[in-house]
């Protein structure tokens, strides 16, 4: 487990919240976790997604899945719910990278928020 990841006790609580990619042409589900720790990585340290670790998956599927699942309001229910369980202290340095902000921000010029 690479510096940032989720824990095993983490994990449990960001994986219902995430959907599941069965009968998308894309990688399966059960990469939801390598995928999301990438996408944490990338909004970290603030690289392009190009740039981000192979160790993480092929950088585009990751940053399609990103993307897609910003559409969806995946981010802004994760959110909700950590929270709602008050763990938002926990994961502040995770939620507040500027790359996360401007998702939000964009989200809320298109109407979604």
């Amino acid at each position: 487990m690479a510096r940032g990841d989720l824990s095993d006790e983490e994990w449990p609580i960001v994986e219902p919240l995430l959907p599941t990619e069965c009968g998308r042409k894309s990688r399966p589900s059960h990469d939801n976790r390598r995928f999301f720790n990438g996408m944490l990585h990338v909004l970290r340290v603030g690289c392009p997604w190009r740039d981000m670790h192979e160790r993480y998956g092929k950088w585009n599927s990751v940053y399609v899945r990103f993307r897609r699942w910003a559409e969806q309001g995946v981010w802004d229910a994760l959110l909700e719910t950590l929270i709602e369980l008050g763990l938002t202290d926990n994961w502040q340095h995770r939620l507040t990278a500027p790359r996360f902000a401007a998702i939000r921000r964009q989200r809320a010029l298109k109407g979604n928020s």
